[in-house]
């Protein structure tokens, strides 16, 4: 669907160009976003090379490990179905550390694993759990205390003061997280109890 989309939007951007006589112009635009998006490709690879960097530093020197230990009562509260040494809650707290630290990549498979581990958990296969939703809300609006991919794009296209941006994602990401925590457990109480 979204390809016959593209492929329609090309097509009547190319026919108005060749009957306006603008078929050059359009040309030149097309190299020239070329152009853009190699600068800017390049651009986020350095920096995400230097975040990973300094967040395998982070790893080796035990903050990771110190902003686990932090989270896991709060993960306790959150999620009181969930045996707190079970390979399901391991899981959530490395994805929800991974993505705090701005590392959605290391935060992906992690996911996968918590999900996979929650699904194990389940009493009813057929049906996502109330932890399961909650995980789902957290992890889709986590919590980002350095978000590296919005500093390196910010700085590919120039920006005298990347870093400005950190007080308020980390408020944004905050204010998110906890309006989706207090959706779910609302729903959760309207809809009857843990399941």
């Amino acid at each position: 669907m979204i390809n016959k989309l593209w492929f329609y939007m090309i097509v009547i951007a190319v026919a108005f160009a060749a009957t306006g006589g603008r078929l050059e112009t359009l040309t030149d635009e097309i190299f020239n976003s070329l152009r853009s998006s190699i600068d800017l490709g390049i651009g986020l690879l350095g920096g995400m090379m230097l975040w990973c960097g300094v967040l395998k530093v982070a790893e080796r020197s035990g903050l990771v490990d110190n902003i686990s230990d932090f989270i896991r009562p709060v993960m306790r509260q959150l999620f009181k179905g969930i045996p707190s040494k079970s390979a399901a809650m391991g899981a959530m707290i490395m994805n929800i550390t991974s993505n705090m630290l701005g590392l959605g990549n290391a935060a992906t498979p992690m996911g996968l694993k918590a999900m996979q581990e929650l699904q194990e958990l389940n009493p009813r296969k057929d049906t996502a759990t109330n932890a399961m939703c909650l995980f789902l809300v957290v992890n889709a609006a986590p919590i980002q205390l350095l978000p590296a991919t919005v500093l390196s794009l910010r700085a590919s296209v120039g920006s005298t003061n990347p870093g400005i941006i950190i007080i308020p994602a980390i408020i944004a990401s905050f204010s998110a997280v906890t309006v989706g925590v207090i959706a779910c457990k609302l729903l959760e109480r309207v809809r009857g109890g843990v399941r």
